[in-house]
């Protein structure tokens, strides 16, 4: 893969290094569309796509404690071993299972799919212990050579329906600083709604607000299609109004690159082991590795930490190869916060670090 292509997936995968573009930039001020409704709309997307609140009390707290999680009715077939092949009828009666109900109703032998490590997981795909709760929001101060460039925050949201399966809702947002906003303004927002049950995102929403481009788009990733869809409108200074629509094949389990920051937190992370897990994008179906280095010590401005160090690699044609020089910290705990990122770009580092920390619901 061309050393161009890998630098896109790069800042792409990596939220935060949008900010590297600022210091090239001479305007303050957003730019400007008088269309801006026909930009956010997409009837194409609202046919196939209907989201819509949980009722009730799930949609704010239910199953995101940090408890064993106990199945749903989507995943009792999955996770309960038939015990017996034969069950009683209303008279008391025995009746006989065909062979072809209790082969649907057996546990898998492992959990799917085989690059996944599965320590820490039921023989289903959700986590024994739920690291989100609703209302978490981590904040970040995004610095370059010290200087404040914006401020990112990871939230976790309240459940939604997607098509009619419960959802995680995941957002990352950031904002430029007062100062870096003299050369560049930006005010983007990007939304994952993730299955409950399957830890797969479904689909994926971005807003960006800048001072040389607004942009709407949207992803939607059918897996009983084993299809992925993009829509994207775009309006800059240069090229007016753009528009694009990507489909391609994906595999089962695949995260896109903004899931990746949440999902990366289902797993345990043991110092020296390398975790994979499938991510899908821009019409590439690639792997994400990361391998846990060490244990530290963080001081931050919320405190201090014991933190777990992540070196992400990212394999593309069949070979791994670095993303970069980017690390992660990690809180070595249940909740497997996000405290640190670190990237070395053309010219120093960009750093994104934890100031602000709201746990969220009990």
């Amino acid at each position: 893969m061309a050393a161009s292509t890998l630098e896109g997936i790069r800042v792409k995968f990596f939220f935060v290094l949008i900010w590297c573009f600022f210091i090239f930039s001479c305007t303050s001020s957003y730019l400007k569309y008088d269309k801006i409704e026909q930009l956010n709309s997409n009837d194409e997307f609202e046919k196939q796509v209907k989201i819509s609140p949980v009722p009730g009390p799930v949609g704010d707290s239910a199953e995101s404690k940090d408890v064993k999680t106990e199945p749903t009715d989507a995943t009792k077939k999955t996770i309960s071993p038939v015990k017996e092949k034969k069950k009683k009828s209303k008279k008391g009666k025995k009746e006989k299972v065909s062979a072809k109900t209790a082969d649907a109703e057996k546990a898998p032998t492992a959990r799917e799919p085989e690059i996944e490590d599965s320590e820490g997981f039921g023989v289903n795909r959700r986590p024994l212990v739920d690291p989100f709760r609703v209302g978490e929001e981590v904040i970040h101060d995004v610095h370059y050579f010290k200087v404040s460039a914006g401020e990112l925050s990871l939230k976790v949201d309240p459940f939604v329906e997607v098509n009619g399966k419960k959802s995680y809702s995941f957002s990352m947002q950031i904002h430029s600083s007062r100062m870096f906003s003299t050369f560049y303004s930006v005010d983007d927002r990007a939304v994952t709604l993730m299955d409950f049950d399957q830890m797969i995102p479904r689909v994926f929403t971005l807003h960006v607000k800048e001072s040389a481009q607004l942009r709407q788009a949207r992803s939607f990733f059918d897996f009983d299609a084993l299809k992925a869809t993009y829509w994207e409108k775009k309006v800059t200074q240069k090229s007016g109004v753009e528009e694009k629509k990507l489909e391609w094949d994906i595999l089962s389990y695949s995260q896109n690159v903004f899931s990746t920051f949440y999902y990366l937190r289902t797993f345990k992370w043991d110092i020296g082991k390398q975790y994979s897990f499938r991510v899908s994008h821009d019409q590439e179906n690639l792997v994400f590795k990361g391998t846990a280095l060490r244990k530290e010590k963080l001081k931050t401005e919320v405190g201090e930490f014991q933190a777990i160090v992540i070196k992400p690699e990212m394999m593309m044609k069949g070979i791994f190869k670095p993303v970069g020089e980017i690390y992660i910290w990690l809180s070595d705990d249940d909740r497997k916060y996000i405290l640190r990122i670190e990237s070395s770009i053309r010219i120093g580092t960009l750093v994104s670090e934890i100031v602000k920390l709201n746990p969220g619901q009990p």
